[in-house]
């Protein structure tokens, strides 16, 4: 099975790995017994056409008849990748991101620049440094944010900062940030780290990517959620509701949906915000 090629999202043909399905199996927090078994049975699946999209899905429901706070683990890169399509929701997630540091966090800032107003897509701050967030989401796991992008955000970032140092503490630092869901092309990379530009991406850095953050704050979003549907979610993203701790902090929120479907909501939140 390992010399068999299975195909990607993006049409290109790899060999499978089962080491990657148990890898990303054991960060879901399936026991080693259930790796074995969900490894098991992707491996007795047939092998001509086989994609990773298959696959994944056959893991995944393996998965859930298991245990839902798995699953939905198991499904975060794809539950980010459905935190749109305004991008509007992954900025509000970001923003809590960087809440969860310690850091006053605002959406959709309007600032005045030298030259031009902007709007920021997330203002985080504290009494030393502020943070320009320019956030860039992506429905499809296979597209790269690249040089222009940078280019684009640094002229931002140093048009607002120009007029902030006019207004603000002389000792204040200022960081530009971008954020994306997926991934940077090599260019990008290579020019924020030659002008201290911070870069978030789905496996981005390597300490501190945006999967590393989601892992560390326990901020799931509410896409993770197995016992509601598509359109409960987007209700619920229309109400710029996007973590499954606002769902704990205030069940009011799930009074749209009947009350014994509520229930069960709120017990998979706490299993995923509580790491139970």
């Amino acid at each position: 099975m390992k010399s068999t090629l299975i195909k990607k999202s993006s049409g290109e043909l790899v060999p499978f790995s089962t080491e990657k399905l148990e890898h990303s199996l054991f960060r879901s927090g399936a026991s080693p017994e259930l790796i074995q078994k969900i490894t098991n049975s992707v491996l007795a699946l047939p092998t001509q056409n086989l994609s990773t999209k298959e696959v994944y899905k056959h893991a995944f429901q393996l998965l859930r008849k298991s245990s839902f706070q798995l699953a939905a683990r198991y499904k975060l890169q794809k539950a980010i990748l459905e935190l749109g399509p305004s991008g509007y929701p992954f900025e509000e997630y970001v923003s809590h991101l960087f809440a969860f540091q310690g850091l006053d966090s605002d959406v959709g800032v309007i600032m005045k620049g030298k030259r031009i107003t902007h709007e920021v897509d997330v203002w985080a701050k504290n009494h030393e440094v502020q943070y320009i967030v320019e956030c860039k989401h992506h429905s499809n796991q296979n597209y790269k944010s690249d040089i222009k992008v940078v280019l684009y955000v640094h002229s931002r970032f140093n048009d607002v900062v120009s007029q902030l140092k006019k207004q603000q503490s002389p000792k204040l630092q200022y960081k530009c940030w971008i954020v994306t869901n997926t991934r940077f092309t090599a260019d990008a990379v290579a020019y924020a780290s030659g002008e201290n530009i911070e870069l978030m991406a789905w496996n981005f850095p390597s300490k501190g990517s945006l999967r590393d953050r989601i892992d560390i704050s326990g901020l799931y979003p509410i896409t993770c959620l197995c016992s509601l549907t598509k359109s409960e979610k987007q209700f619920l993203l229309d109400q710029k509701v996007v973590l499954c701790k606002e769902i704990l902090d205030r069940p009011a929120l799930l009074n749209f949906i009947r009350s014994k479907k509520t229930d069960k909501v709120i017990e998979e939140c706490k299993s995923l915000v509580k790491g139970d």
